[in-house]
């Protein structure tokens, strides 16, 4: 499909969406909607490296044991989603391929559009495939752009090799940023660090979504000696995820807690900012609580916490081998 034709189809689809859809051109400042405010505390902000968009260092994470992207859950999603943005949460992340994600979010998120920073994500690696992602993401966020469209789940040479060649995924991004569908880019990978480090040697992208917790630094391939470094020299954007390893570091016998979880990889140099989904509205409220009070480690407790993660790293680093 021709890019204007892309361009005219994406305006017209969200047009008939729905008066929540904003039926602006794409290149006009959006409407005023009601503004959020905070009935707490205000969590610490960082600036999205290169994007320059400051944000709160804890965002809403659209995927895991979570009802967002669970069916038949719209109700539990919804009370999740009125209480991030009650509670200070500006980022949301989801992705076409996380079930009813992006649907429950387009039905709270369109009202506040102006505030708030959507991030969605492409498990393609062809152009076309991208493409049909970002229109049915738009379509289910109701939005007329994204603030961040990341390429998900970047794996293997072979992702690389699809992604970079002709008519490969990389295509679409780059025409998605020149019609200003997508304000920034980024990549996405949780098991091979130096894929990561490859892609963003190869284009340069404004973030990078990786698995940063604090058992990760034992794993013989840690992502944050591997791609910290190389995302600094650059500017890029850090979002850290996994940071609780899906509950797992918070048991007996790991962490004492989720300020450690979240105060370990906050404090690592270049991560800007972390995404942990939530089950419930009250467990969402807590996590809160603690990026309100997240004070950076010291080098002695990052030491401390390492020690305490040195003999269960491999059973916190799980989803390392997941494609």
């Amino acid at each position: 499909m021709a890019r204007k034709t892309r361009r005219n189809f994406l305006i017209s689809s969200l047009a008939a969406a729905g008066s929540a859809v904003s039926c602006r051109a794409l290149t006009q400042p959006p409407r005023t909607g009601p503004v959020l405010e905070r009935t707490t505390g205000q969590m610490p902000e960082r600036v999205l490296g290169k994007t320059g968009v400051t944000l709160p260092i804890l965002g809403l994470g659209g995927a895991g044991r979570t009802p967002l992207s669970k069916p038949k859950q719209e109700k539990d999603a919804i009370a999740i989603i009125e209480k991030a943005l009650q509670l200070g949460i500006r980022y949301f992340d989801t992705a076409a391929s996380y079930g009813p994600s992006e649907k429950y979010l387009g039905k709270m998120l369109p009202q506040y559009r102006k505030q708030v920073f959507i991030v969605s994500k492409t498990g393609a690696r062809d152009r076309d495939g991208a493409w049909r992602d970002l229109e049915q993401s738009l379509k289910r966020l109701k939005t007329d752009h994204l603030d961040v469209w990341q390429l998900h789940h970047v794996s293997y040479q072979s992702d690389i090799d699809s992604i970079f060649a002709k008519d490969g995924a990389i295509e679409a991004m780059k025409e998605a940023r020149e019609q200003n569908i997508i304000r920034f880019s980024g990549i996405t990978g949780h098991r091979e660090p130096d894929i990561i480090v490859q892609g963003l040697e190869r284009y340069p992208f404004d973030t990078t979504l990786v698995s940063i917790n604090a058992a990760d630094i034992h794993h013989p391939r840690p992502f944050a000696t591997t791609v910290l470094p190389v995302a600094q020299a650059q500017n890029v954007g850090v979002v850290a995820m996994k940071v609780p390893a899906y509950g797992k570091l918070l048991q007996p016998g790991a962490l004492k807690g989720m300020r450690q979880a979240m105060g370990y990889s906050l404090s690592l140099a270049g991560v800007h900012c972390c995404i942990i989904a939530a089950e419930t509205p009250q467990q969402l409220a807590d996590n809160i609580a603690v990026a309100q009070q997240y004070q950076p480690l010291a080098q002695s407790e990052m030491e401390n916490i390492e020690t305490l993660t040195a003999n269960i790293w491999e059973e916190n680093t799980f989803f390392r081998a997941w494609s």
